[in-house]
C-alpha cells in the first residue's frame, strides 16, 4: 500500500493510504480526542470530539478526524481557537448527561468546560456506541442495543441474550467512558433475570 505525506501540527508525517487522519497523528505520537473510537472497532464518528480543521487546495473546514482518510499534502491542524471552542461546546452538552464521567472530567479542565452551562439531562449514556459495536462487531453477540430515537434514545441489554453471553463476558464494561454500562446491567440482571444476581462470579 502506498504512502500518503501530509502534514500535522507543522509535522511532515508518512501515512498509509486508506488510514484516517485520526490514526496518522495517533501514529506519529498527536494526541486528538475522543470518546467513541476505539483501534478494534469500525469508525463511527459519533462523538464529535474529534474534530480537527484541514486545509486542501487552499479550502479550510472542519472535519471529524476518526472517518477522514488522508490525503497527499493534506494540513491539518489539530488544535486552534475555534477547535478549542467547539470540543468546549461538545464537552459541556455530553456533561449535561454525565457529569460524573472521569473522562469528561479529565477533557473539561483541559478545554476549561463549564459542566453546569447546559440542563441536566442525566440519562449518564453520552451515545458513544461503544458497546453496542463491541459487542457486535468483535465479540459478535449482540447483547446490547439502541432502543428508542434521537433523544429519546438509550442503551439497553437484550435480556434473553444477555442472560447467556454477558455474564462470563462483559469485556463492554471497561470501554464506557461514562461507567453507565455497568450499572445498567446491574440493573437488567436484577429485573430480567435475578438468578444471575445470586450466582458466584467466574473463578470463587
Amino acid at each position: 500500500m502506498s504512502e500518503v505525506l501530509l502534514q500535522i501540527d507543522g509535522k511532515e508525517i508518512g501515512a498509509r493510504e486508506g488510514m484516517t487522519v485520526l490514526e496518522a497523528a495517533q501514529s506519529a505520537g498527536i494526541s486528538i480526542p475522543t470518546l467513541c473510537h476505539h483501534e478494534k472497532l469500525e469508525p463511527y464518528g459519533g462523538c464529535r470530539i474529534c474534530i480537527v480543521e484541514i486545509e486542501d487546495r487552499g479550502w479550510t473546514k472542519l472535519v471529524v478526524s476518526c472517518v477522514y482518510l488522508v490525503e497527499e499534502n493534506l494540513v491539518v491542524r489539530t488544535r486552534s481557537e475555534k477547535i478549542d471552542r467547539i470540543r468546549k461546546t461538545i464537552i459541556e452538552l455530553l456533561m449535561a448527561h454525565a457529569p460524573n464521567s472521569p473522562q469528561l472530567q479529565v477533557l473539561a479542565q483541559e478545554y476549561g468546560a463549564d459542566k453546569d452551562r447546559f440542563e441536566k439531562e442525566a440519562s449518564f449514556c453520552i451515545h458513544c456506541g461503544i458497546c453496542v459495536r463491541y459487542c457486535a462487531e468483535v465479540k459478535k453477540k449482540n447483547a446490547v442495543g439502541f432502543v428508542d430515537r434521537g433523544i429519546r434514545k438509550e442503551i439497553s441489554f437484550i435480556p434473553e441474550i444477555a442472560a447467556k453471553e454477558c455474564w462470563n463476558c462483559k469485556e463492554c464494561f471497561p470501554l464506557c467512558p461514562t461507567s453507565y454500562l455497568q450499572a445498567a446491567f446491574v440493573l437488567i440482571e436484577a429485573l430480567a433475570f435475578p438468578s444471575l444476581s445470586s450466582e458466584p462470579a467466574s473463578g470463587e
